[in-house]
């Protein structure tokens, strides 16, 4: 397989508020190392939020105002006029979703001999009409500048999402064995085991689900890494906390609780479950890529305004499906998104099927391209132009 060319050096600024949880950083720290590595771009990443990044990434100081992690230059984005007109303006410059430009630096894009190319991040959907607006330019009010809008998404004529060009392939080289003993402290469980990672918001339907995998003909292990649900499990076992390396047993149901897990490694734990529950937008991507059944926990908005997102998301990942394994699924994510109760034994009986649907859909999404080389394309194809 010939290596694809690597575009020239160019110089990318990625700017990013934090709004709530990992969400945010988590895709923008994704990006940064991807185009890093293997698009060759300089890339700075202003980030306001070095806690929560620290989080996410250990390496990170979150008491240095300017600091490098995976060839990555990261500055603390203290004021809203920082990242002015001390710093040199970046070739391509990403604003990502909506986190607006300090003003001074966006007057200085407009003094650039050569204006930058700027692209405002949006967040993913499924949603159809994301299609019509990928790549749609906004002219600045004031300055001579454009700003185009670069929409991820699950369909065709959108920007795609995040994949590593070695990730099918550290996918095949996993060694679920060591995983296990390394990161779980037991052997890897038999054949005939669920194995379940669950990675959620705050969710009132957990308890229900819970007691299904307690009360169920067959054994099922619970991976859960240390976060917002964590109080769920502790309460659910009568336990003060649940903590990373502890473990609970009830009936047919084993938990166990990891530490937080980096972002790197989080792909592993997709890796080494039967079935995995995400959050928000970065898990939701990973998931995909695992090729494994999975339950979307979606951001929730005011007014159920996440609702149509989450339609859209079941549009594209189950329309292979036949009518009953269809229904099921809709009806599973829909429960675990506050609209009923979930029932555990009439969606997982769509096992096969789901598995089945889990691989075909990762090649689906392939096809689109990955988010990254297509905004290198479009920024590539930007600089060509006349």
């Amino acid at each position: 397989m010939s290596t694809p060319p690597v575009t020239p050096e160019l110089a990318c600024d990625i700017f990013c508020a934090v709004v709530d949880n990992f969400g945010d950083i988590g895709v923008c720290w994704r990006l940064a190392r991807q185009l890093r590595a293997e698009h060759g771009w300089r890339v700075r990443l202003f980030v306001d939020d070095l806690k929560v990044f620290h989080a996410l990434c250990p390496e990170v100081d979150a008491a240095l105002a300017r600091q490098e992690a995976s060839g990555v230059v990261i500055e603390h984005w203290r004021e809203p006029a920082h990242a002015g007109d001390t710093l040199q303006i970046a070739d391509v410059v990403i604003e990502a979703f909506a986190c607006e430009l300090p003003h001074a630096y966006i007057a200085a894009m407009a003094r650039r001999a050569s204006r930058p190319v700027w692209i405002n991040l949006e967040y993913l959907s499924g949603e159809d009409w994301i299609a019509d607006f990928h790549l749609r330019p906004s002219p600045h009010p004031r300055y001579p500048l454009d700003k185009t809008f670069f929409f991820p998404g699950l369909g065709a004529g959108t920007g795609g999402v995040l994949k590593e060009r070695d990730l099918d392939a550290r996918r095949a080289r996993f060694d679920a064995a060591s995983w296990w003993r390394e990161r779980v402290g037991i052997e890897r469980p038999g054949d005939g085991t669920t194995v379940v990672s669950l990675f959620a918001y705050e969710n009132p339907a957990v308890d229900s689900l819970l007691e299904q995998w307690r009360d169920g003909d067959g054994p099922v292990v619970l991976l859960v890494p240390e976060g917002r649900i964590s109080g769920a499990l502790a309460r659910f076992f009568g336990l003060p906390k649940f903590t990373a390396g502890m473990s609970a047993r009830a009936g047919a149901l084993q938990a166990c609780a990891l530490g937080f897990v980096e972002q790197p490694r989080f792909d592993e734990l997709l890796w080494a479950a039967d079935i995995n529950f995400v959050r928000g937008e970065d898990s939701f991507v990973r998931a995909q890529w695992a090729a494994k059944p999975f339950v979307w926990h979606i951001y929730p908005q005011a007014d159920d305004a996440h609702m149509p997102k989450l339609d859209a998301a079941l549009a594209h990942y189950a329309r292979e499906l036949d009518a009953p394994a269809q229904q099921a699924i809709a009806r599973f994510w829909h429960a675990w998104n506050g609209a009923g109760t979930p029932d555990w034994a009439d969606f997982w009986r769509h096992r096969s099927t789901l598995d089945a649907r889990a691989t075909r859909w990762a090649a689906e999404l392939a096809d689109i391209g990955d988010l990254a080389g297509n905004l290198v394309a479009h920024v590539t194809a930007r600089m060509a132009a006349p």
